[in-house]
This record gives structure tokens, C-alpha cells and sequence, in this order.
């Protein structure tokens, strides 16, 4: 069989045609440069409403700094075992029940409050709790929001850092 025979064979066709969708796949995905330039973003918040550890740990310990409300939005075993000091704890926000008794909470509070809100639960770009808790808090009139990130988890990104944690209710 000739070289162009090859070429045109269904099996190398369908192959062809699947890479094909993968390099638009592929493409689509957002991406953040070298440099930290934000080019896409899946997140429904942008780059400027995101807090590092390190901002928010610099924040706790300046006396003049003023330190966001911190909410903490993962599973209350979590918070229990370790979190932000100071940050409260209103309910799991990947499901129902805890999304409304966050947002009851918040229901209270005046929307120009600045908070920081933040899971640490396993990845950030994976967490189940994080995205529903800002779109709930969003959707109410906050604009004053921001997203702890931590890339990996509480305990690697905050904890294993020296940054001060707060055990229990």
C-alpha cells in the first residue's frame, strides 16, 4: 500500500479527525501565562476579586490592616479540625441545605461588607463548595467578595505555612 493510500484509510482518517477536535479542545481551555496574566477564565469571579494566603496572613497580623469577614465554606469536620481565625462557619456550600443557611447568614448583613470566603478542601479549581458559595453571595448584592485561594489545600497552602489556625466551633 502506497504512502497516500495510508493517508486516506478510515482508521488514520478517524484518528485525524480526533486529534483534530482535541487541538480545539485544547485550545479553548483558559489559560494563565508565565508572566500571571489571566488570558481566560472559567471562574465566575475575576483575577482582581482573588486573595492569596499570604495577603490574607499579612492582613491578620497587621494592626493596620483592615481584615475582611472570612467565611469558611467547606465541611463543618474542616472547619472543626482547623481554619482561618476568626473565620465563621454557616454551612457546606455544595449542598442545599448549607447553601441556604449561608445565605440566610448573609441575608443579615449589609452588602457592602467586605468579605473573603475560602474552602481549602482539596484543589482550588476543583473544590465543590467555593463556586456555589460566590454565585449565592453574588446573586444577593455582595460586591465586596473576594476568594482565598488555595491552590492545593488548607492544610499545604495556610496550615503547613506557619499561618495561624484556629481549632473547633
Amino acid at each position: 500500500m502506497s504512502f497516500f493510500r495510508q493517508l486516506r484509510s478510515p482508521g488514520l482518517v478517524f484518528v485525524s479527525s480526533l486529534l483534530v477536535l482535541f487541538a480545539l479542545l485544547v485550545s479553548s481551555v483558559p489559560v494563565t501565562t508565565a508572566s500571571g496574566n489571566e488570558q481566560k477564565s472559567a471562574d465566575p469571579w475575576p483575577s482582581s476579586q482573588t486573595l492569596q494566603p499570604t495577603q490574607l496572613a499579612k492582613m491578620l497580623t497587621d494592626k493596620y490592616s483592615s481584615v475582611p469577614t472570612i467565611v469558611f465554606v467547606g465541611f463543618r469536620s474542616l472547619y472543626v479540625g482547623g481554619h482561618v481565625p476568626n473565620a465563621s462557619f454557616h454551612g457546606t456550600a455544595s449542598s442545599e441545605q448549607g447553601l441556604a443557611e449561608l445565605q440566610s447568614w448573609a441575608a443579615t448583613l449589609p452588602r457592602s461588607t467586605d468579605l473573603a470566603i475560602y474552602c481549602g478542601c482539596c484543589p482550588f479549581d476543583k473544590c465543590p463548595n467555593i463556586r456555589p458559595a460566590y454565585t449565592a453571595l453574588s446573586g444577593m448584592g455582595f460586591k465586596k467578595l473576594r476568594m482565598l485561594v488555595m491552590p492545593t489545600s488548607f492544610a499545604v497552602d495556610w496550615a503547613d505555612k506557619g499561618y495561624p489556625v484556629q481549632k473547633g466551633m
